[in-house]
């Protein structure tokens, strides 16, 4: 989705000397917010289409911007930071953070990054009952689900996981996030739970034993599934 307008929040200037020049040869259109008020501001005023954000910033922690931002604004948010504790990533994403990319970063990763979370907001704002990502379409109201073509036999809650991933293509779902989405927030804890309804689905989405896993974890944090660019 070139033309898309990126806020980029981040006080580094050799960041903002890489980002902008790079984001605009790239078909975005960027904006600039060097603190966290400046990018609550610059969010509320000029309706960007994902926020880039550090949280690292001068007046305030980035993880306050994205509980602000989720108060009001479904705007996709990629966390860029040099912070690269677990604690720090989970905390993010079960915020309301869409992704997660740290520095230093390449060019390449982050563009990426961007067109998954654009596309993961034009879903959403279609509101589309049927979802294809890759070799999956899922039919939310008929709940089924094929894979290249052909139909595959899933339980009522591998069904309800698989479409949480797959409405959720390319982006990090913390455990607590899929949990929640899931079972309801009384199951949050019930990590192993959840590892065995993935390692059913794993197998399901399997078209033969070489195949690559659909599903990837991302260890000490959650799970997503595989794109063409993930």
């Amino acid at each position: 989705m070139t033309g898309a307008r990126i806020l980029i929040v981040d006080d580094e200037p050799q960041i903002l000397r890489f980002l902008k020049p790079s984001l605009t040869a790239a078909g975005y259109e960027v904006i600039v917010a060097l603190s966290g008020a400046e990018a609550l501001k610059a969010a509320a005023t000029r309706s960007p289409d994902v926020i880039v954000l550090d949280l690292g910033l001068p007046d305030m922690d980035g993880k306050d911007v994205i509980r602000e931002l989720r108060s009001w604004s479904k705007t996709p948010i990629l966390v860029l930071s040099a912070r690269d504790r677990e604690s720090e990533k989970i905390d993010a994403l079960d915020l309301g953070a869409d992704d997660y990319v740290n520095k230093p970063f390449g060019i390449g990763e982050l563009t990426a990054r961007l067109r998954t979370a654009l596309r993961h907001s034009a879903q959403q704002a279609s509101e589309l009952t049927r979802i294809k990502t890759g070799a999956i379409e899922v039919d939310v109201l008929a709940h089924t689900v094929t894979l290249n073509g052909t139909p595959l036999k899933l339980t009522p809650k591998e069904f309800e996981l698989l479409a949480v991933l797959v409405r959720n293509a390319g982006r990090v779902m913390t455990h607590r996030q899929i949990l929640t989405a899931v079972w309801g927030p009384a199951h949050t804890e019930d990590l192993q739970y959840l590892r065995v309804f993935i390692g059913q689905l794993r197998q399901k989405l399997k078209a033969s034993p070489e195949a690559p896993d659909l599903i990837l974890t991302d260890p000490g944090i959650g799970y997503h599934l595989r794109t063409d660019e993930t």
